[in-house]
C-alpha cells in the first residue's frame, strides 16, 4: 500500500473504479485520428455531444487554495461549477456541423437560423436541441451512419453565440458515441481567451473508411472563418436564435 493510500484509504478505490469504468478513446495532438470502420461503428446513429462547465480559477483563487490545504481531500476534486452562475461571465456554447455530401451538396446544421437538419433524408445529420445553460446533458447532434456512403466529409465545431468570448473559462468536451464500440472524447483544452469559434473534429469518408480527426483549432471569427479554413465555400450572413 502506498503512503498516500494510508493517509486516504478511500482514494485507491475511487481512482480504480474511475479507470475500470472508462471505455473511451481520447484523441490528442499525438494520437489525433481513429477509424470508425476499425471500431466496428458503421451502422445506426453516431451521437455527438457537447458539454461544458465554467472554471472558477479566476475568482478567489487564493482563498480557495488555502481552504484546500485545510481539507486535503479537496486536492483531488476539480474546481468547477455549472455554467451561468452569478458573478461569472455568461457563455452560451453551441454545437454545429458543416457537411459536404457525396453529390456535392454543402450546408450547415446549427441552432442559428433553426437549421436542425434531417436524420432520414439529406443531410443525414440532425441537431437534437440547443442547451444554453451548460446542463450535464449538453447539446447533441446525430449522424445517420447507415447513410455513410452519402457523406463525403463533416466538420463539427463549437462557437460562442452573442456573448463575451470566454473559451479559457470553460471546461468543454465533445464526445462521440457510436452505435458500437468505445466512445471517443475530445477536450477543448487549449486556452484561447478571445476566440469565438473552434473547429473540433472532422469525419471524412476516405474510400469507404470513415476517419475521425481531432482538430481543436480556435479562431477569432465565426462560421465563415472556419469555412475558409476548411474550404467549404458557402455564403454566410448574420443569424439569430429564437428566445428561450
Amino acid at each position: 500500500m502506498a503512503f498516500w493510500d494510508g493517509l486516504f484509504p478511500r482514494r485507491a478505490a475511487q481512482f480504480e473504479s474511475g479507470n475500470s469504468a472508462t471505455n473511451s478513446i481520447v484523441l490528442s495532438k499525438r494520437n489525433a485520428t481513429v477509424s470508425l470502420n476499425k471500431q466496428g461503428a458503421l451502422s445506426g446513429n453516431l451521437r455527438v455531444n457537447l458539454s461544458w462547465r465554467m472554471r472558477t480559477s479566476d475568482f478567489g483563487g487564493r482563498s480557495r487554495q488555502s481552504g484546500r490545504l485545510l481539507r486535503p481531500l479537496k486536492l483531488f476534486q476539480p474546481d468547477v461549477v455549472q455554467a451561468h452562475t452569478q458573478g461569472m461571465v455568461n457563455v452560451d456554447l453551441d454545437l454545429g456541423c458543416m457537411y459536404e455530401l457525396a453529390d456535392g451538396t454543402k450546408g450547415v446544421v446549427q441552432p442559428l437560423g433553426n437549421l436542425i437538419g434531417d436524420l432520414n433524408a439529406a443531410p443525414y445529420v440532425r441537431l437534437s436541441g440547443d442547451d444554453r445553460f451548460g446542463a450535464p446533458s449538453g447539446e447533441t447532434v446525430y449522424v445517420n451512419l447507415d447513410k455513410r456512403d452519402e457523406l463525403k466529409r463533416l466538420l463539427f465545431f463549437v462557437y460562442i453565440y452573442d456573448q463575451t468570448p470566454a473559451f479559457d473559462r470553460t471546461h468543454a468536451k465533445v464526445t462521440l458515441y457510436p452505435g458500437n464500440g468505445p466512445r471517443i472524447e475530445i477536450e477543448l483544452d487549449e486556452r484561447a481567451p478571445q476566440a469565438r469559434s473552434c473547429a473540433v473534429f472532422t469525419v471524412e469518408n476516405v474510400k469507404g473508411e470513415l476517419i475521425v480527426r481531432r482538430e481543436v483549432k480556435f479562431v477569432y471569427g465565426f462560421q465563415s472563418e472556419l469555412d475558409r479554413m476548411y474550404g467549404f465555400g458557402m455564403q454566410w450572413g448574420r443569424g439569430y436564435k429564437t428566445r428561450a
